[in-house]
């Protein structure tokens, strides 16, 4: 009997071990949805990808946010998308159009107190997940040429007081942008073509100075 050899093929299934991805939700106005520079050079974007390449796998954001809005518009915004789904991080930058159509800072501070209460509980209860960004000061741009940039940077003073005091107050992450766009506001290279937000190059800023923060956060 002649003998018979028997060739056994092993199919190995190779098992893939699922990658945790962040999560992450922008919460704003033009500023977080980058009036005028292409849509993945917002800070956002930028943010993700400066994210991803320090390792802390991150998927691309969601962002709620539109060029003009004010707290209670945010807000609004916020309840008509009716999100279920929590985040790992959230990042919250509004205000500057209530300092742009006189509203009272006492008024701010409310809506913006709320508006951090719900941002802390899309970041699944976790304080530290959440990135509040100060109000950046438009007085010294070109568009605000013929304004009265002491009075602006007064009141953008007095907003940001308030963003800062709530969110540490609820333990949460403060970056404060503020000072970059004084020192670039009057340098085209860091301005949109508007003359009023800023250009790709001031989003690379704030998204490095975000960035470290939730290194830090996020481990």
């Amino acid at each position: 009997m002649p003998h018979i050899l028997h060739r056994f093929y092993v199919t190995l299934s190779v098992v893939r071990i699922p990658i945790y991805m962040h999560t992450y939700l922008a919460l704003g106005d033009s500023y977080t949805i980058g009036e005028q520079v292409p849509y993945e050079l917002n800070f956002p974007n930028v943010l993700v990808k400066k994210l991803n390449a320090q390792q802390l796998p991150c998927a691309a954001p969601v962002i709620i946010a539109t060029t003009g809005w004010t707290t209670d518009e945010l807000a609004a915004a916020i309840q008509e998308r009716a999100l279920q789904e929590q985040f790992s991080f959230v990042t919250l930058l509004i205000g500057v159009n209530n300092q742009y159509r006189g509203r009272l800072a006492s008024e701010y501070a409310v809506e913006f107190e709320s508006l951090l209460q719900q941002a802390i509980a899309f970041a699944k209860g976790i304080a530290s997940h959440v990135v509040v960004l100060s109000i950046p000061d438009w007085g010294v741009t070109p568009f605000a040429a013929d304004r009265n940039a002491a009075l602006i940077a007064a009141e953008i003073d007095d907003y940001n007081a308030v963003n800062k005091q709530i969110t540490q107050q609820y333990g949460c992450v403060y970056v404060d942008i503020t000072p970059s766009t004084r020192k670039n506001g009057t340098n085209v290279s860091y301005l949109a073509e508007d003359g009023l937000h800023p250009s790709a190059l001031e989003y690379e800023l704030w998204a490095t100075a975000l960035c470290e923060q939730l290194m830090l956060h996020l481990q």
